[in-house]
């Protein structure tokens, strides 16, 4: 067997030392590479409207997304009212928001049954925001074996309703909530909003419900879906990191929250996540339209 050859020594420069580059990191990509927005998401209250009042610049903000003839929707959890009824509102206060330009989370709702169980039956303790959008698209409303309870926000919660509903989920009907908010604003302070009851009904069936709206990212996605919008291209702007923000990120959209609401900046450090960047109000985002 021959001698294996010495290596070669060579003199002179040594070679150049290996360079590794670092690790591509799919997340920080995304957001630099993330598309200028073309459609935007934007919550009710605390964004546009505050203790029943206009946020400073935000009708000048909504007569500038309509003049962009950029896709938009106002987005509320609220589910006592129908778009026609938050039109005439937001009129009344300064604001010229076409009504198909409202999503509401009984919009929401009702379309998610709809997929789920076309042509269904529902016993409903809410107002004409929820029971006009089940109507709209076939659902029978029905205190006899209906297929689902669907609970969202009334003005008056009756313990009678409420009863009935408890009965009705401990023989086998579904139990839908339009969203988990356990409070709601008013002038004269919170109100006992959806989750709250819900929370009650829970307790009484051991049920928990399927909640369709803000923060559940279906919520984002059916408005998406609504206006022909991509996730990638749409901005939310929300004033609650639990459910605004959440939303949003969730459903892959940027993130913006204002501080004309519930969240302040010093509260955002306390989540786990945070929003794609923070604004005072919408104003401030006036020329980015």
């Amino acid at each position: 067997m021959g001698h294996l050859p010495h290596p070669v020594l060579r003199v002179g420069r040594p070679p150049p030392l290996m360079t590794t580059r670092p690790p591509r990191n799919p997340l920080g990509r995304q957001m630099l590479d993330r598309k200028p927005v073309q459609s935007w998401l934007t919550d009710m209250d605390g964004v546009l409207v505050h203790e029943g009042q206009p946020v400073p610049g935000a009708p000048e903000f909504v007569n500038r997304l309509r003049s962009s003839g950029k896709p938009f929707l106002v987005l509320t959890n609220n589910s006592i009212y129908t778009p026609r009824d938050l039109q005439a509102r937001l009129t009344r206060m300064g604001f010229e928001v076409p009504e198909e330009a409202i999503w509401t989370a009984a919009l929401a709702t009702a379309q998610f049954l709809a997929d789920q169980r076309p042509g269904g039956t529902a016993y409903v303790i809410g107002e004409a925001g929820l029971t006009t959008a089940l109507h709209a698209v076939g659902y029978v409303l029905t205190d006899f074996a209906p297929d689902y309870v669907v609970l969202g926000e009334t003005r008056t919660y009756s313990f009678e309703a409420i009863t009935k509903a408890v009965r009705l989920i401990n023989d086998g009907a579904r139990f839908i909530c339009t969203n988990p908010d356990v409070t709601g604003p008013s002038v004269e302070g919170a109100l006992p909003a959806a989750g709250s009851v819900a929370a009650m009904i829970s307790k009484a069936t051991g049920v928990e419900p399927y909640f369709v709206g803000k923060p559940n990212p279906m919520m984002m996605r059916s408005a998406l879906n609504t206006i022909n919008a991509h996730s990638e291209s749409t901005a939310m702007i929300g004033d609650r990191m639990d459910t605004d923000i959440l939303c949003g990120l969730e459903a892959g959209l940027e993130t913006i929250l204002v501080l004309t609401g519930i969240s302040t900046r010093a509260e955002t450090e306390r989540y786990p996540y945070r929003p794609s960047r923070i604004v005072d109000s919408v104003l401030d985002l006036i020329d980015e339209i």
